[in-house]
Order: structure tokens, then sequence, then C-alpha cells
């Protein structure tokens, strides 16, 4: 969860270390800190809070010409958030600082040990741990230190040290928790994702879960955690920019990310669907066509957002491809008696791809032979490198913690995967695919022509409904997950109490919650189910409930029985309808988050990537 930013060079570190943190908020925090070297002097400031704390604790040393040093945005795990539980941590002498993501999962028995040996602790983090640890193996030689202390960690970590004997080098080392490594003329970075990066350099490198690096104005030196043998890593060229990380004039990153959808669908099918050959090409997958033909079921496997993507796409591939689909919260499945073998494909869904829950699923799949081919955003994130093969969606940074994109982008990529299936399988013909890659093709085009429609009606709904205390969110078929995603933007968001059902459900409880204080927004394409939610929405008149409706424009069934509605434009097909419901509902969580006045950026107890079970 946390964001970690480190930097030796030429410039003034503080400002590069608030400019990169301020980057990385997104992820969610509670407190923030830094550390540089001056003089041969080692300094730390600390705050409870938004960076706008820190900045006024760092006052005057913002000028320091120095440029070397760390910083960090702490989510509490271990500890409550206060000041002396934030990061950098030090040893006893204040010699040594560490930043640090993940969970020291043995913290506790280590902790006991090195009170024992004299160590004093002043905070209650498992963080603090590992700068004792290494201060206690700490002679002369920095690297060898971390490497030792490490050993005797059990649990997650990316971490950056600092230490005044070496004060021109950081140290980091990672397992199970992102790291990214920046690289420029005379200065190196490391940081938690890439936009703390993206000012200063494009190459970068993923750091290997078992690998650490000296980071010195010279460049970067990468090698083995257990037996510090050197690696040999080539850079990567991110074709982000730092304008791509910024609100570019929108007043939120979320909103700017909605706005995006058109481009960030484009970008995901570019290249991989063909209308003219009623192909699909996925040559990244380098999964051969026998186990594709062997499979007897598939395992969608996900969390929050990227697990209603799974729920539209288990009606797509049990529809074309004829196998049935399972889909499978993470957090719940790594738990479970898994019935896995080479016959069953599990597909991770994870936007950072470094979801915890998420990549310990994963590698229980694979311990069993399950082949497992992820859906992901991050090129070089640990569950892409742990897959067989993956289909990446191409939305580029999504700073909002609230996905939008990203459960888009998720979409496209699981509905070319389900049409890759069926081709394969030869459960699809080559006129099929055509026209669902015809329509598919269309989407972009109908968002972008509709979206400041949407948004401007989206926005006089919110004006109706943003003081209201619950809302009942209902859909049938792919609409059903759709019901149960602008559920959880509305709650994410705007703190309002937000339940999605399939509306065959309603009358088995939810229909006692109706009255007129209830707003029961419900999703009515002109589907096959299209005249079952038409008696849905009537059974909610009928106890006063308010209906807003997300329904195709012209439809007089409908406007016959919602109070309002939000017009749709006729879809390019009846499978492509969850992309454009999706973005309608975006934008009226959206709306009805800014009209409560809630930080839609950074909701409440939330971070963008979960790191941590």
């Amino acid at each position: 969860m946390c964001g970690i930013v480190g930097y030796v060079g030429y410039r003034k570190v503080l400002p590069v270390l608030m400019d990169g943190l301020k980057r990385l908020e997104y992820r969610g925090y509670d407190s923030a800190g830094v550390a540089w070297l001056n003089d041969g002097r080692l300094r730390r400031v600390r705050a409870q809070g938004k960076l706008t704390m820190l900045d006024e604790a760092i006052g005057d040393f913002r000028n320091t010409p120095c440029s070397i040093g760390l910083g960090h945005t702490r989510w509490a795990t271990h500890g409550e958030p206060t000041e002396e539980n934030a990061h950098p941590h030090a040893d006893c002498a204040g010699d040594l600082v560490v930043v640090h993501n993940g969970i020291i999962e043995n913290y506790f028995a280590l902790r006991s040990r090195l009170q024992e040996e004299g160590h004093r602790f002043v905070s209650q983090t498992d963080t603090e741990v590992l700068a004792h640890l290494i201060e206690k193996y700490l002679d002369g030689d920095l690297v060898q230190a971390v490497m030792a202390a490490l050993a005797e960690v059990e649990g997650a970590f990316a971490l950056g040290v600092l230490w005044k004997g070496r004060p021109d080098c950081l140290v980091a080392a990672r397992k199970q928790s992102p790291l990214v490594l920046g690289m420029a003329s005379g200065e190196s970075l490391m940081a938690s994702d890439i936009p703390a990066l993206l000012p200063y350099t494009r190459d970068v490198i993923f750091l290997e879960d078992g690998e650490m690096a000296i980071l010195s104005r010279d460049g970067v030196k990468i090698m083995n955690l257990d037996n510090g043998q050197p690696v040999s890593r080539t850079p990567e060229r991110i074709a982000w920019d730092a304008a791509m990380a910024e609100k570019a004039g929108y007043r939120h990153f979320m909103l700017k990310e909605i706005y995006e959808q058109p481009q960030a669908i484009l970008n995901t099918f570019r290249g991989r669907v063909f209308h003219e050959t009623g192909k699909v090409e996925l040559p990244e997958l380098d999964l051969a066509d026998s186990v594709i033909k062997g499979l007897g079921r598939i395992v969608l496997l996900a969390c929050g957002t990227s697990c209603h993507a799974g729920l539209v796409a288990k009606y797509w591939i049990e529809k074309w491809v004829g196998i049935p689909v399972e889909v499978d919260l993470a957090s719940e499945f790594r738990y479970r008696h898994l019935l896995l073998d080479q016959t069953v494909m599990t597909i991770p869904i994870s936007q950072s791809g470094e979801t915890a829950d998420t990549l310990a699923g994963l590698r229980m799949a694979k311990a069993l032979s399950s082949p497992v081919i992820s859906i992901c955003n991050v090129v070089g994130s640990t569950i892409t490198r742990e897959s067989d093969g993956t289909v990446y969606t191409h939305a580029g940074p999504e700073i909002g913690v609230a996905s939008t994109k990203a459960f888009t982008s998720q979409l496209v990529a699981l509905y070319v995967l389900a049409l890759y299936l069926g081709q394969v399988r030869g459960s699809l013909s080559s006129r099929a695919i055509s026209e669902k890659v015809d329509a598919l093709m269309d989407v972009p085009n109908v968002i972008d022509k509709h979206m400041d429609s949407w948004h401007e009606q989206a926005r006089n709904m919110a004006d109706k409904f943003y003081d209201f205390k619950n809302f009942l969110y209902l859909g049938r078929d792919l609409h059903f997950p759709m019901a149960l995603e602008g559920a959880l933007k509305l709650k994410e968001i705007s703190y309002i109490h937000a339940e999605g059902y399939a509306a065959g459900e309603m009358k088995h409880g939810p229909i006692a919650l109706i009255d007129r204080n209830m707003p029961v927004v419900a999703l009515v394409p002109r589907d096959h189910v299209h005249e079952k939610m038409i008696s849905n929405v009537e059974e909610v008149r009928s106890r006063r409930g308010i209906v807003i409706a997300l329904g195709e424009e012209g439809d007089k069934g409908l406007s016959r029985v919602a109070n309002h509605i939000i017009s749709l434009p006729p879809g390019p097909s009846a499978d492509t309808n969850p992309f454009l419901f999706s973005v309608p509902l975006q934008l009226l969580a959206y709306e009805i988050a800014v009209a409560r006045g809630c930080d839609v950026d950074q909701p409440r107890n939330l971070a963008k990537s979960v790191t941590v079970e």
C-alpha cells in the first residue's frame, strides 16, 4: 500500500522526494516522512496526515543543498497512524534509516530478540525491526548487512536503506512487494510505482523478487539477495510521460480517467482483433492450442472491481466457448480446498499485478498444474511474471483509487480472450468473430459521442439524490455484475450505503427495504430479459421506490414506469452493452460524491493497490 521514493543524484533531494510522494498519493496513506544526508549528518522529518503537514514540518530544510534521500507515505498495518510510527525508521544510533512497504510476519520474534540484545524501539511498527536488524549486522559493509538481515525476515517487503557511512548510495530490495528503479544521466531513483519517476526518466527496471540494488550517481547495480551475485537487466522504456499522470485540467483524476476510457478501450483491442479475417491474435499468450482445447473448466480470480469484470466475462465465455466458468473472490479462493489440474485454466485479473490475495491464488493454482493466463495493466508486475501468459490492458496509469478505465479495459481484454478461446476451440466461426469484433470496435466512438450527455444527466441526478442514505442497484444477465459495480463505485467514493442485486432476487429479501426514501438504480437494456426488468421496475414503483433507470433512448415501456432516466443509445450489440452502461454509472457515482464534498481521488480507508492480506 505504501509509497516509497528514493533519489541520489545532483538535484536538491527534498523537492524530488516530495514531488514523488505527491504522485503516489493515490495509493492511500495516513502519514509520511523523509530522510536525507547533508554534510555527514542524517536528518528525518515525519508527520501524521496529508503531505501538506509534512511539507510544513520540512520548512526551510527544503532548500538544503543535499542530493540523496528517501521518502515514504504510510498506510497503517502495524501501529496507529502517528508521527512515531511514520517512516523512515531509524536504528539506535540514528545513523541508518529504512522505508518499507509490506508486512514482516515474524517481526514480533525478531523485535523481542533484538530488545534482549539491547536495541531500543520507539514505534509500534514491524518496519522498525528492519532498521535494527541491519544495524546489528552492519560492520562497514551496508550491502552485506542488508543481505544478512533480510535472510532472517519472513514476509513481504520492498525497502530502501540510507546509511551515513555510505553517503553516495541507496540500497533497495524486494520480495513480494513492487519496487521500480529509474535511471538517468548522473542520477538514480527508486519508487513503488512508475508515476513518481516520470518527471526524471522513462528508463526503468522492475526489481524482481529476491533481488537487491545499489543506486548511485553512476547508475544501478542489481544482485541476487541470497548470494550477492550480479544480475544483468536491460532497462525498459516506459511510453507514459509525466503529463499522463496529472489531471490535465480535470477537477479530479477520476473524472479525467472516466473521459480517457474510449482511448483505453481502443488501445486494449488494437492489433488483437481483425474484422477482415475474423481472427483474434494473442501471440503474447504463447500457449499451445492443445492446452486450450483440453480445458474442461475456467476459473476467473480477482478482487473488488476486477471480480465484477470477471463476472461479466463469465457470460461471454460460457456463451461463446461452451465451457463452465467459475468466478472466485481471491480472498476466499486461497483458503478453499481447490479442485484444479491441467484441464482447468485460472485467469487472475488485477490492475496493478501486485494484489496480494490474487497473487497467492495464482501461486496455488500453478502448484496444482493449472495453466495461468492473467489480465493486468502493469507490464513487469509480479502477477504477469508468474503467469504462463498475460493479456495486458492498455489503460495507462490510473491514479484515482476507484477504478474506471482499468475496469473497462479489463472488460475489453476479457472480451478479446473469450473470442480467442472460441476461435481455438472452434466454437465460434470466423463470421461470428467478425460480428463481435465489429461491435467492439464501435464502442469507443459511441462512448466518446455520448460522454458529455451522460455527464450532464449524471450531474442532474446527483443534484436530486446526493443526500440520500441508501441506494439499491438492480440488473439481470450481463448487467447483474454491472449493478454490483455501480453500487461499489457509489459507496467507495460517496460513502453512501449501496447494494447491487440480481433483479430476480429482489423478492427474496431486498424488496422489504423499498420505500419513498430508497432510490433504485435499474439497468434496463433492450435485450432478452428486457421485459423481466420492466416487471422488476414496476414492482419497485408499486412500493413507492424512486426509480433511476439506465436504458435505451426511446424505450416507451421504460419511460412509463421509471421516475428518472439516463438515456443510452442502442448498443452495437447486446454483448457490448456493459461497456456503455459502465460509464454513466461511474459518472453518477462521481457527481454524487462531488456534491457531498468527498475526496473523490483518495476515498477514506482505501488504497489503490492492496499488496497486503
